[in-house]
């Protein structure tokens, strides 16, 4: 059944003050068109052939993931300087630290820059792996009888609107047939999931694939479940701030490192049993049965050389964003930065391009 009106009230609070900072974001988008305007002859100039020495980058590394796949991929010679590698994951954390001027790329998902655009922050994508298996999975709370999505109707669903399973999230609705007040969506972020199902405090929760077998050898003697589907996030992307590819020098670092980016995803898909034990076990605390579910569930990674499916896709998220009246409609276009298109895809062999 829809949720109570004092559920829909605290919805549309949540909304006001956590994305409509709307004064503020209409300001602030203000600026960045202004911004973006003095630098746009900067955003399309030729990207530089080589990295000029002495040029740094501060990048992301959720839990140090991307360092240690390119020292065990071999890849770990960058022709340029890393300033430091941020331990951000998230989306809403990254477009802070963007703000901030302390990080230059972020590995996300799709919906990040969707976030960014609607609060007036200019950032572009700059490369892309395309995720053809979902990514996600939807966890019960303990005790839960709920057992397809079709259930969720009338219950309590953790949802990251900045995040990408907030996406995940309202794209399995949709294709249930559920309209977003059919449940009670309660606002959180991702790293707030696994408390708020252990606590009872929300019904269901999106959890990434490598969360599941820990939360389903703890509670699933306790009632607790997965609920697969066949939804997929299909962006995987590497993105900056405007500020940044407009310095020539920053933007030759990028399109530098995006080769080594897509590399070491190849060599993760290849080399399974090295990253289970190097990664999951010694670094998440993982057993190694663990480990290898997590593994078996992996998307091959796939480097398209042109963009038209991600920007139609990305696109789709966003008019999904908007019909819940999360974001403005737009053209996703602005988004995407299209001098990088195909430096990924240029870097890894064949089968790994489309």
């Amino acid at each position: 059944m829809p949720a109570p009106p004092a559920a829909g009230l605290d919805r549309r609070l949540f909304l006001t003050s956590l994305l409509g900072v709307t004064a503020a974001a209409a300001g602030l988008s203000g600026c960045a068109e202004a911004g973006a305007a003095a630098d746009e002859a900067a955003l399309k100039a030729p990207l530089a052939d080589k990295v000029p020495p002495g040029t740094r980058l501060k990048i992301s590394s959720f839990e140090n993931f991307q360092q240690i796949q390119l020292k065990l991929a071999g890849l770990d010679d960058l022709p340029f300087e890393v300033a430091e590698w941020l331990n951000i994951g998230a989306g809403p954390d990254v477009i802070n630290a963007f703000r901030a001027k302390s990080l230059d790329l972020a590995n996300n998902a799709g919906i990040p820059p969707i976030q960014a655009f609607y609060q007036g922050f200019d950032a572009r994508i700059v490369a892309i792996n395309v995720t053809r298996k979902p990514n996600y999975l939807f966890a019960t709370r303990p005790g839960s009888d709920i057992r397809t999505v079709a259930d969720f109707r009338g219950e309590r669903l953790a949802f990251s609107q900045g995040q990408a399973q907030g996406v995940v999230l309202l794209r399995a609705l949709k294709e249930a047939g559920l309209r977003y007040d059919d449940a009670e969506l309660v606002p959180l972020t991702s790293n707030q999931f696994l408390t708020a199902l252990q606590s009872g405090q929300v019904d269901i929760a999106p959890l990434g694939i490598s969360q599941a077998p820990s939360y389903l050898k703890q509670y699933g003697p306790k009632g607790a479940r997965t609920i697969p589907t066949d939804v997929v996030d299909l962006l995987n992307l590497l993105w900056a701030p405007a500020e940044v590819l407009a310095d020539r020098d920053k933007a030759a670092a990028v399109a530098a490192y995006i080769p080594y980016w897509a590399k070491g995803a190849v060599w993760q898909y290849e080399h399974p049993d090295v990253w289970n034990r190097e990664y999951y076990v010694k670094t998440q605390n993982l057993t190694l049965s663990q480990a290898e579910s997590i593994t078996a569930l992996a998307n091959k990674p796939y480097f398209p050389p042109r963009w038209d499916e991600a920007i139609a896709w990305e696109q789709e998220t966003a008019d999904l964003l908007a019909e819940g009246g999360y974001v403005k409609k737009f053209s996703v276009d602005a988004l995407f930065d299209r001098r990088f298109e195909s430096l990924a895809a240029r870097a890894v062999p064949a089968e790994y391009r489309r």
